[in-house]
C-alpha cells in the first residue's frame, strides 16, 4: 500500500462519520445510500435513508412495491428520475438476477440509473473491486494534490484524474479508501476555505504547498441560468381539488401536481397563460378567480416563479375521461408525492379555508 492510501485510511479509521449505510454495508444498502447521496448532502439524506430502509428492508420489498409509493418516499429529496430508476432496477434484478445486485462494475453499468460514479461506488464499497470512485469531492481533493490546472468537465482533466485514481488506490480496501476520500472531500477538502491544516495529506498536497487550495478547482464559465414564470391552477370543486399527474419521463415525472405551465409571448397576462395551459393539457375551460399565492423555487438547471390562483371549471365541463386527474380533498393530498411547490401550495391549501362556488 503507497504512503498516501496508508496516511488517509489511518485517518479515516480515527475520523470516520457512523451512518447508517455504514453500519451494514450490504450491497442493496450501499446502493440505495450512493443513489441518495447524489448531487445531495449526508445530513439530508440520513433522515430518507432511514425511512426508506424502514418500508423497503430489502430489495424484494422494493422491486414489489407500487412505484408511487416509492415516489412518496422520496418526496422532498429531489431528482426524482433517481427514484424511478431504483424502483426499475430493483425490479430487472429480482427478476432477472434472482435478486443479487450484480458485483462487477461493466455489469452494475447495466442498470438503470447506475453510472460510473455508482457501479464504482458498489464495486469497491459492496464487494471489495479494487475500482476507483470519483464522485465531485474526491475530484477536488485530487485536483489539489497535484495541484491542476485544467477546468472541471475537460477531457484531459477526466483522463488526468482517473490515471491518478488508479495508481493511488490500494488493492485491499478499496472501498474504504474511496469512502475516506469522499469524507475528506466533504469534511476537509471543502471547495470554499479548506481545512488544510486538519488534512492528513497536507505535505503531499502540491496545492498547499504552493499556496493555491483556494483557486482550485477550475470552473468554466456558466451562462446565466435561465428564469421562468409559471401559473398553476387550484380547480375547486366543492370541497374537492383537481391534481394531475406529471408524464413518467421528463421533470418530476410521476408526481402530481396543480395543472398550469409556463408563461408564453403570446399569453396577454398571467390568467390567459393558465387557461391556455389547462386546455391544452386537460382539455378543460376554466374560471380564474383569486391569487392563491406566489412560490419560487430553483431546479438543476433553471429557476421559477410560479403564480397559484383559485379556479372553478366553467359549467358542463366534466374530468371523466382523464385518466392522470384525480378530485381529492385537502386531507388526502399527503397520499400523493408532489414536488416542492406543488407541497408548498398543498399545505396552504390545507390550512386555509377555500370558498367554494
Amino acid at each position: 500500500m503507497n504512503a498516501l492510501a496508508a496516511d488517509l485510511l489511518r485517518w479515516y479509521d480515527a475520523n470516520a462519520r457512523v451512518l447508517p449505510w455504514r453500519s451494514d454495508p450490504s450491497p442493496y444498502r450501499t446502493w440505495v445510500s450512493e443513489v441518495m447521496l447524489q448531487q445531495t448532502q449526508v445530513e439530508t439524506v440520513v433522515p430518507y435513508f432511514e425511512r426508506f430502509m424502514q418500508r423497503f428492508p430489502t430489495l424484494e420489498s422494493l422491486a414489489k412495491a407500487e412505484q408511487a409509493e416509492v415516489l412518496q418516499l422520496w418526496e422532498g429529496l429531489g431528482y426524482y428520475s433517481r427514484a424511478r430508476s431504483l424502483h426499475k432496477a430493483a425490479q430487472l434484478v429480482w427478476q432477472q438476477h434472482q435478486g443479487q445486485l450484480p458485483h462487477t462494475y461493466a455489469e452494475l453499468l447495466q442498470l438503470p440509473g447506475v453510472g460510473g460514479y455508482i457501479a464504482s461506488a458498489i464495486a469497491s464499497i459492496a464487494f471489495q473491486q479494487p475500482v476507483p470512485a470519483l464522485d465531485a469531492n474526491c475530484r477536488r481533493v485530487y485536483i489539489r494534490l497535484l495541484n491542476l490546472q485544467m477546468p472541471l468537465g475537460t477531457p484531459a482533466l477526466e483522463h488526468t484524474l482517473w490515471g491518478y485514481a488508479e495508481q493511488l488506490l490500494p488493492q485491499e480496501r478499496p472501498g474504504d479508501f474511496n469512502q475516506a476520500m469522499m469524507e475528506l472531500g466533504e469534511r476537509i477538502c471543502k471547495p470554499k476555505t479548506p481545512l488544510c491544516e486538519q488534512c492528513p495529506l497536507q505535505t503531499t498536497c502540491l496545492a498547499f504547498t504552493q499556496g493555491t487550495p483556494n483557486s482550485l478547482p477550475k470552473r468554466q464559465a456558466k451562462p446565466p441560468v435561465p428564469h421562468y414564470t409559471v401559473t398553476a391552477g387550484v380547480i375547486t370543486q366543492g370541497q374537492s381539488v383537481l391534481i394531475a399527474q406529471r408524464p413518467a419521463n421528463g421533470l418530476l415525472g410521476g408526481l402530481w401536481e396543480f395543472p398550469g405551465g409556463k408563461l408564453e409571448p403570446e399569453d396577454s397576462s398571467l390568467e390567459d397563460c393558465l387557461k391556455r395551459e389547462i386546455r391544452e393539457e386537460l382539455g378543460l375551460e376554466i374560471v380564474v378567480e383569486n391569487d392563491f399565492g406566489v412560490y419560487r423555487h430553483a431546479y438543476t438547471h433553471f429557476r421559477i416563479t410560479l403564480h397559484a390562483f383559485l379556479c372553478t371549471l366553467l359549467p358542463g365541463q366534466s374530468t371523466d375521461n382523464l385518466s392522470h386527474v384525480r378530485w381529492v380533498l385537502p386531507a388526502q393530498l399527503d397520499e400523493f408525492a408532489m414536488g416542492k411547490v406543488d407541497r408548498q401550495i398543498a399545505r396552504r391549501l390545507q390550512q386555509s379555508s377555500v370558498p367554494t362556488p
